[in-house]
């Protein structure tokens, strides 16, 4: 049995499960301080005989694993977070194999093995709501370099009609600064779920959407896109991105998934919120194959 956290700012959504991504139990737990989120966590998970666990973290979160500060929260404005030993202390009390990545990688992860990547080689899972992150897969691992990636953060081409000037605290108009749930909020002077039968927020949504898409096609060029948070349960916006990826692209990188079945190269997620919480039983269930490989535990 495998156990999962999905920590995000506001709750953590816990779970214990099999390496097959079937959920046994689920429980959500309010994000407030480390001590007393984790001690919740850890009550939670007491009762059940695991092998291992995954966390899929908020972040921005250091996924180096030859850093010193492996599995550390960085600077995160979420009270009490900020260079967080999330990992260790999660080791130091559960006592078995640890998995450990940001919370769309672990999203990225449930699609690619169990959801509507499964059975490709590549995928971009995008999450859009109170902020913006990515998670690539390219030929079957996690994209990682020095860090995750922060591709809610890229430069995208201003609308000429759009005199927002971008919600970001460090770049202002970037991707998340202009097209994340606060930054619509801000715009639009409403939450996005009391703003759907209005199509200008949602075309100009799919706009800065699209032009992202773009960049990241051009840069990694998955198999396949899959679109995740909260801002993306307006379904009325999938329209305007299939208009505008393949008029921004304008004939270039011509392949047929962006002409002819963009709805399809495009999708929602297949397993909806689970995402998360399946992709953090495959984060466990790597951690202890590593375990096993090091000879740290016996099977």
């Amino acid at each position: 049995m495998l156990g999962g956290i999905e920590a995000g700012g506001t709750k953590f959504v816990c779970a214990v499960g099999k390496e097959d991504g079937t959920i046994i139990d689920r429980v959500e737990i309010p994000t407030t301080m480390p001590d007393e989120t984790l001690e919740k966590v850890f009550q939670y998970f007491r009762p059940f005989s695991l092998q291992a666990i995954g966390i899929g973290s908020f972040g921005p979160v250091d996924t180096n694993k030859i850093s010193e500060t492996y599995g550390t929260i960085r600077a995160t404005p979420k009270d009490g977070w900020r260079h967080y030993p999330f990992l260790q202390t999660v080791k130091n009390e559960m006592n078995i194999p640890v998995g450990f990545s940001t919370d769309v990688n672990a999203a990225a992860l449930g699609e690619f093995l169990f959801g509507e990547a499964r059975g490709l080689n590549s995928c971009l899972y995008i999450t859009i709501g109170t902020g913006i992150g990515a998670g690539a897969i390219v030929e079957g691992r996690l994209l990682q370099g020095l860090s995750h990636p922060e591709m809610g953060h890229i430069y995208i081409r201003r609308h000429p009609d759009d005199v927002y000037q971008g919600i970001c605290p460090n770049h202002k108009d970037c991707f998340e600064g202009l097209a994340s749930g606060p930054a619509i909020e801000a715009r639009w002077g409403k939450k996005a779920a009391d703003l759907s039968g209005i199509p200008q927020v949602w075309e100009l949504e799919g706009y800065y959407i699209a032009q992202a898409l773009v960049q990241y096609i051009l840069i990694l060029a998955p198999e396949k896109i899959i679109l995740g948070g909260g801002v993306m349960n307006q379904q009325q916006m999938f329209p305007y991105i299939y208009e505008y990826v393949p008029k921004i692209m304008n004939g270039y990188f011509y392949f047929s998934e962006l002409s002819e079945s963009t709805s399809e190269y495009i999708a929602p997620p297949c397993l909806g919120s689970n995402a998360g919480i399946i992709g953090t039983f495959v984060l466990a269930a790597q951690a202890l194959q590593e375990a096993f490989a090091a000879g740290e535990v016996q099977s």
